[in-house]
C-alpha cells in the first residue's frame, strides 16, 4: 500500500534489489536519472546506468560488446567521435570514485533494441528496469498534435514493454514544460497523466531537493557535461539544472535555444512516475512499430498512423 510520505514510484524501486535505470531518447537522457541513481545506491541498492546512444558506437572495439547493440563504456573507452556522452558520465562517476560503467545502446528499432535490453538484464540479472526521459514526451500516446521526438523514446518504451521476465517495469519523466521547445502541448500531458490514473499505472510526483547530495551531484555532472561539450550542451538538464538553481522564465545558457524562449519554472524538477505496462496500454500505434529494425522505420509508421487519423487532440490552454 502507498504512503503520502513516500512516492509509489520510490516504493516500487526500494522493493528491487537490482536497478537498470536507462535514457530512453539518447543524447543526455540518462543524466535525468542520475539523482535517482544516487539516492538508490545510498540506499543499498545495486543501480546500473544505461543509455540509448546518440554516438556512432560501431566504431567501438570489439571487446566492449557484451552482444550487438549494447556496449560497456567505461571513462578509458576509445570513442569514435567527441561527442560522447556515455562516456563523459563514466568520467564524473569515476572521478567521484563510484561504479563507473555506463551501458550504451545503439540507435535501432524496437526488435534489436528489445534483444540488447534482454542481454544486458540477463547479464545483470536485475529485478527492475526504470526508462528515464528527459521532458515527458514518452507520456504522448500518438494521437496529439504535437509529439516532441518520439522515435527513441517510443523504440525504447516498446523494447522494454516486451521484457516481461522483468518484475518491475517503470518509466519517469524530469523537465515538465521542456519540450514545448519541440511542439508538445504541457495540459495534454496533464490529460495523460490523468487516465494513467485511472488506469492505475500513475506513480505519483516528486522534486529533487537543491540542498540533497543527489541535488549537489546533478548539478555538478551537468556543468561538467556542459564543460566537456560546450558547442552541444544538454538544453534538457540544462533547464532542469537552473529550475533547480531557482531560476525562472527564458534563462539563456546555450545559444541553441536562440530564437525560442524558455520558460524554466519549479515544475521542471519535477519527476513523473508511470508503470511500463499502463503506458503502453495507453498508447495508439506502439504496437505498430513491434517489428521495426531501424529507427527511421519507426518514423515511417508514426507518420503513416498520423496520416490515417480522423482528428488529433487539439493543444488546449492551461485555465489560470
Amino acid at each position: 500500500m502507498s504512503s503520502l510520505l513516500e512516492p509509489p514510484l520510490i516504493t516500487r524501486l526500494l522493493a528491487a534489489e537490482r536497478i537498470l535505470i536507462a535514457g530512453a531518447g539518447g543524447g543526455f537522457d540518462v543524466y535525468a536519472g542520475l539523482p535517482l541513481a544516487l539516492a538508490l545506491r545510498a540506499a543499498g541498492k545495486e543501480v546500473h546506468l544505461a543509455n540509448l546512444s546518440f554516438s556512432h558506437l560501431y566504431g567501438l572495439p570489439a571487446e566492449v560488446w557484451l552482444e550487438p547493440d549494447v556496449a560497456r563504456i567505461r571513462p578509458d573507452t576509445a570513442a569514435p567521435e567527441g561527442y560522447f556522452p556515455e562516456r563523459t558520465l563514466a568520467r564524473w562517476l569515476h572521478r567521484h570514485g563510484m561504479p563507473d560503467t555506463v551501458w550504451a545502446f545503439s540507435s535501432v528499432g524496437v526488435r534489436p533494441l528489445r534483444a540488447a535490453y534482454r542481454a544486458l538484464t540477463a547479464h545483470l540479472a536485475v529485478d527492475a528496469v526504470l526508462l528515464v526521459d528527459g521532458g515527458t514526451d514518452i507520456l504522448m500516446r500518438g494521437d496529439e498534435a504535437g509529439l516532441g521526438t518520439p522515435e527513441e523514446d517510443m523504440a525504447s518504451l516498446g523494447a522494454v514493454a516486451g521484457l516481461t521476465e522483468v518484475p518491475e517495469r517503470l518509466v519517469a519523466c524530469l523537465g515538465f514544460g521542456i519540450d514545448a521547445f519541440h511542439g508538445v502541448n504541457h495540459a495534454l500531458v496533464l490529460e495523460n497523466l490523468a487516465a494513467l490514473e485511472r488506469a492505475g499505472g500513475y506513480l505519483g510526483a516528486f522534486s529533487i531537493p537543491r540542498d540533497s547530495r543527489e541535488g549537489a551531484l546533478y548539478l555538478d555532472a551537468v556543468d561538467h557535461a556542459r564543460a566537456a561539450f560546450p558547442e552541444h550542451p544538454s538544453i534538457v538538464n540544462g533547464s532542469v539544472a537552473a529550475a533547480l538553481r531557482g531560476e525562472f522564465g527564458d534563462v539563456r545558457f546555450t545559444d541553441r535555444t536562440k530564437g525560442s524562449p524558455l520558460f524554466v519554472n519549479p515544475l521542471m524538477a519535477l519527476y513523473f512516475g508511470v508503470t511500463v505496462e499502463a503506458l503502453a496500454a495507453e498508447h495508439r500505434y506502439l504496437d505498430l512499430i513491434e517489428r521495426t529494425v531501424l529507427t527511421r522505420q519507426i518514423s515511417s509508421v508514426i507518420e503513416e498512423f498520423r496520416d490515417g487519423l480522423p482528428a488529433q487532440r487539439p493543444p488546449r490552454q492551461f485555465p489560470h
